[in-house]
């Protein structure tokens, strides 16, 4: 399994036919991935923790409306997913065996926006198993990255990970018109694709200092760490694809990588 990291965006991507985003994510059964995973681990931006935790569900996933003053239509959707307790546990005991102490079980916690939104429309059956993995946004980029790299063993096992946040975040200023891309946003994301694209995943995890604009498209790291996750998973010799692009609010970058095993 290659690994991916997605750039979800606003919630409204659920309804919203006009966001290029929106049929990227549909098209993905026939133009990304036509293999089926045996279970999705989901590691999302909405999820923050002190210590890693996953969820493990028995039974079908809630479905976490954890978004404020939008359309009334957006808090009536669910995605049932079954839950991956095996999973879960699987991940538990990888992420122990590289060191990472005693991994958290959440067992109440169902899907955030930043999992059902784009699984809803990449598998809308809701018929994979579906556990999510929460970042620690006290930690750093490297430390996300080991923790891909300690979760690189679920690839060979039948599991699709992808990292769920946004390739830049800055709410503050965001703008609500689709009026040219800021500079410092395009600066960003370029930085982003060329460091990805050549393999510098040194300057990835050292991104604060690397790269142009960093606090100004992060300034809250929630949204870049699932990149992290799902980089190091895919591993060192890792081959970056960019698989798509588009903007909207003239800040808000949806670009999306595969990361493909190498060795």
């Amino acid at each position: 399994m290659d690994t991916f990291f997605l750039s979800h965006g606003s919630p409204t991507l659920s309804i919203d036919d006009s966001l290029p985003a929106r049929p990227f994510l549909q098209s993905w059964r026939s133009r990304v991935m036509q293999a089926t995973p045996r279970a999705i681990l989901v590691i999302s931006a909405h999820w923050e923790t002190d210590t890693p935790t996953v969820n493990v569900i028995n039974g079908a996933n809630d479905t976490i409306h954890d978004f404020y003053g939008f359309p009334k239509p957006m808090y009536k959707l669910k995605y049932p997913a079954p839950g991956a307790p095996i999973l879960a546990k699987r991940v538990k005991e990888l992420l122990h065996n590289s060191g990472f102490g005693q991994t958290k079980e959440d067992k109440t916690r169902g899907l955030d926006h930043g999992a059902w939104v784009p699984l809803m429309l990449m598998y809308p059956d809701a018929d994979i198993p579906v556990c999510q993995l929460s970042v620690q946004t006290e930690k750093s980029a490297a430390h996300h990255y080991n923790m891909g790299k300690a979760l690189a063993p679920l690839r060979n096992e039948g599991v699709l990970i992808i990292g769920s946040g946004s390739a830049t975040h800055n709410l503050r200023i965001m703008t609500q018109d689709n009026g040219p891309v800021a500079k410092w946003a395009m600066d960003f994301d370029n930085w982003l694709k060329e460091s990805l694209v050549n393999g510098r995943h040194d300057e990835v995890n050292n991104y604060l200092e690397k790269a142009p604009n960093a606090k100004m498209s992060h300034p809250w790291p929630d949204h870049f760490y699932p990149l992290h996750v799902a980089l190091g998973a895919a591993g060192e010799r890792a081959k970056a694809e960019l698989i798509h692009r588009s903007w909207t609010n003239s800040t808000l970058s949806y670009s999306s990588y595969r990361f493909s095993t190498a060795g």
